[in-house]
């Protein structure tokens, strides 16, 4: 009787010893399972916008909404978007490169975005009751259109997952710009440290000088470009995109070269006429030594497509 009990009892012992040999080759079989099985990469992520909203966007956003301007900007990191604001992009240098993209008006619309099932929304405008509205059809991001070049395509490449397109972009940009200007100068076209102006009326008659907004981006900020006076400096110094002025203050904002940024706005284009036919204006030095450039609004825009663009635009303009 004895014999059996220790015989049940050894029996006992190695059937428990058993079921943890197993138990433990079960735990280290699934353990090894997870460890083959990359962890899944996250699909989205929380970014914060440069009004300091915190928003929750697709780490690859694949139908985006862009309203606002630079959309050549998304053109040469290769975006796809589902819709825009054609207001940035017709008559603009690159509208044919536009394809498959649907008008969401201006100002936007959204009933019309929110027919496009967007996975991300970005936008220009700091108004937080078209906010509210966007952001309750998609995650929605305010981007400053403003921003220089470099940053603004760095913000974008973040946003939309093309850092390295971006970065490259900049840098090819950065190179081709600074032989153009070299080789103006070289030419004699251009005077190192020459200042220039960019002015335009919009809407009817109100006068603009501008600043951190298109073409005149594209003359300060490329090494070895046109610079911007004392008065048009502090205007950038404000970060500022432009400032209305008065006829009578033109020779404090005018540079050794102007650019006038011819308007579609009839009534603008009157002003702009009779601007030129002013006494003030035949006596500023750009216009008596003839240094006076007119380009169409749309197509003197900042963004890198246009940039690409103006890259040969700009030395045609200033050899004629």
């Amino acid at each position: 009787m004895k014999k059996l009990n220790r015989y049940m009892l050894i029996c006992s012992v190695l059937l428990i010893f058993g079921l943890l040999l197993t138990a433990c080759s079960s735990k280290n079989e699934a353990t090894g399972k997870k460890e083959e099985n990359p962890v899944e990469e996250a699909k989205v992520r929380v970014y914060k916008d440069t009004v300091g909203h915190e928003v929750e966007i697709p780490v690859s956003p694949e139908r985006v909404v862009y309203h606002g301007e630079g959309y050549g900007d998304l053109l040469t990191l290769d975006v796809n978007t589902v819709g825009a604001g054609f207001a940035w992009i017709t008559n603009y240098a690159w509208e044919d490169r536009v394809q498959n993209v649907e008008d969401v008006g201006f100002p936007i619309n959204v009933e019309k975005t929110l027919a496009l099932t967007p996975d991300l929304i970005i936008i220009a405008t700091t108004d937080e009751k078209i906010y509210t509205q966007l952001s309750k059809i998609a995650p929605t991001i305010v981007l400053d259109t403003f921003a220089p070049l470099e940053k603004r395509l760095s913000e974008l490449g973040d946003i939309l997952g093309k850092k390295q397109e971006a970065t490259a972009w900049v840098n090819n940009y950065n190179e081709k710009a600074e032989k153009m200007w070299k080789s103006l100068i070289d030419e004699g076209t251009i005077k190192p440290n020459e200042t220039a102006s960019v002015l335009t009326y919009y809407p009817g008659d109100r006068l603009f000088v501008m600043a951190r907004a298109g073409l005149s981006q594209v003359l300060y900020e490329s090494e070895g470009g046109f610079k911007p006076g004392e008065n048009i400096q502090q205007i950038l110094d404000e970060e500022k995109g432009f400032v209305e002025i008065s006829t009578e203050l033109l020779p404090e904002y005018a540079g050794d070269q102007i650019f006038i940024l011819t308007p579609t706005d009839d009534e603008a284009k009157q002003s702009t006429n009779d601007m030129m036919e002013s006494n003030i204006w035949k006596n500023l030095p750009a216009v008596k030594n003839g240094h006076v450039y007119t380009i169409d609004i749309q197509k003197s825009d900042s963004d890198a497509s246009t940039r690409e663009w103006l890259l040969e635009e700009i030395p045609t303009m200033l050899k004629k």
